[in-house]
């Protein structure tokens, strides 16, 4: 089985591999190819990944080009983890953000929405060419915005692509190992909403709902990530507990505050340490492995330290230092492939799971998955306040869809004006301006 990685040079890419090398079984991915268009950091992922091989008698073999097409054909998965504009981009989003008092975060606010304006264009002349070249691949989205990018590479793909991502699953893990779950695939999550905008309304394990439980006790509600983020008290007045970037909703002003005192934004950040990491790689005789270890422990740990510090929530757990995406990319590529039935929390079209949107939208849900793809399980209505998010976050990103396609400046502006987090038509209006201003891939608004 063929397994082509867009963004094949990212910092990532390691982890995906390493989760290829633990699967041993019958129709297990055999060849990885890698795609970047800088041939220097598919070089240094390259590397990293040979010394990871070392010893594994059945690993993957791992090719890399920088030509999209000859990636793309023949591929089984296609798996996108692209960054259009890369870490600067990202920097940049949030310093224009910011120097406007709104938040730059790259997937939520007014950072999300820039970041979605420049990379949707690509995500659709990826599937157009996926559809053409490799027209019965599975796509697993990682792109961020992911559930953005998700349904724009929907319209071309339709059920073919399906959205991860690894908050969820941390967030499961979490409330799991809290209430003593001895084994957390065994229960079942009622997780809802959008990326990066959804809540946990109960965790059964044997048939019993064990969040009431949480809920009830403030010190195990302050002993994990979400219930130092937010406090027990908002915690029990939600009667849910929400993924962690919800805390830029909830606490915006306090999480506004903590980035602009901060003495680098996190793209600032990620920028600077990965660039020390791939002039590290261009030593030949650098220990690849060792250095890549030592980068990402770093990077974990500094992981959302903005919002900690404000909420006085301190370290994070060393449990909480792992990530997990790669873990549901392959458990989601074994389903399919080997019709190993599994449920998992993906990034799909809305049917008629949530009644207050639309069959096309992409929302966050748990699924049955099988050899046909994901299928969005049956769930309770959202609580109001829920709703007025999901359906707020929804209708921008519909709006960021729309510029992408029509190449609108009017309604890019409208895009960042209707979101919750801008508070101001003419914010929305300098944003445009500024964006536009610093990154060459939105020339397109006009």
């Amino acid at each position: 089985m063929r397994l082509t990685i867009l963004g094949g040079g990212g910092f990532r890419v390691p982890l995906v591999y390493g989760a290829l090398l633990q699967d041993h079984a019958e129709g297990r991915v055999t060849h990885v190819v890698l795609h970047d268009p800088d041939a220097g950091r598919l070089s240094a992922v390259t590397r990293v990944l040979a010394e990871q091989a070392a010893g594994v008698p059945d690993a993957p073999g791992v090719s890399a080009t920088t030509d999209l097409d000859d990636a793309l054909r023949g591929a089984d998965f296609v798996f996108s983890a692209i960054r259009v504009g890369g870490l600067e981009g990202r920097a940049n989003d949030e310093r224009v953000a910011l120097a406007e008092g709104v938040l730059g975060q790259e997937t939520v606010g007014a950072g999300g929405i820039a970041y979605g304006l420049r990379t949707v264009p690509v995500a659709v002349d990826i599937a157009r060419r996926v559809a053409r070249l490799a027209p019965d691949a599975w796509v697993i989205n990682f792109t961020n915005p992911a559930g953005l990018v998700t349904e724009a590479m929907s319209r071309h793909l339709g059920d073919r692509v399906i959205g991860i991502c690894d908050s969820p699953v941390g967030l499961g893990r979490r409330i799991a190992r809290v209430l003593g779950v001895k084994n957390p695939a065994e229960a079942w999550i009622d997780y809802v909403g959008l990326n990066h905008l959804g809540w946990v309304r109960g965790l059964r394990v044997a048939g019993r709902d064990e969040l009431p439980r949480l809920l009830a006790d403030p010190d195990l509600l302050g002993s994990f990530e979400e219930g130092k983020l937010f406090g027990a008290d908002w915690l029990r007045s939600l009667g849910a507990i929400p993924n962690e970037y919800l805390h830029y909703y909830y606490f915006n002003r306090e999480a506004v505050r903590a980035y602009q005192q901060a003495e680098k934004t996190r793209g600032a950040f990620l920028r600077d340490q990965q660039a020390r990491f791939y002039a590290e790689m261009r030593d030949p005789d650098a220990p690849a492995l060792a250095v890549w270890d030592r980068t990402r422990a770093e990077r974990e740990a500094t992981y959302m330290a903005e919002n900690r510090e404000s909420a006085g929530a301190g370290e994070r757990e060393e449990d909480d230092l792992s990530g997990g995406y790669e873990k549901v990319a392959l458990a989601l590529m074994r389903a399919i492939a080997r019709d190993e039935r599994t449920t998992l929390i993906l990034n799909v079209r809305n049917r008629r799971t949530l009644s207050v949107l639309d069959a096309e939208a992409v929302i966050e849900v748990p699924c049955l998955v099988d050899a046909n793809g994901a299928h969005p399980v049956a769930v309770d209505p959202l609580p109001d306040h829920a709703t007025g998010l999901v359906c707020a976050v929804k209708a921008v990103e519909r709006e960021v869809l729309a510029a992408a396609d029509s190449g609108s400046r009017a309604t890019a502006v409208k895009a960042f004006a209707l979101h919750p987090l801008v508070d101001s038509v003419n914010v929305a209006r300098r944003l445009v301006e500024g964006y536009t201003e610093v990154h060459p891939g939105l020339a397109y608004l006009r």
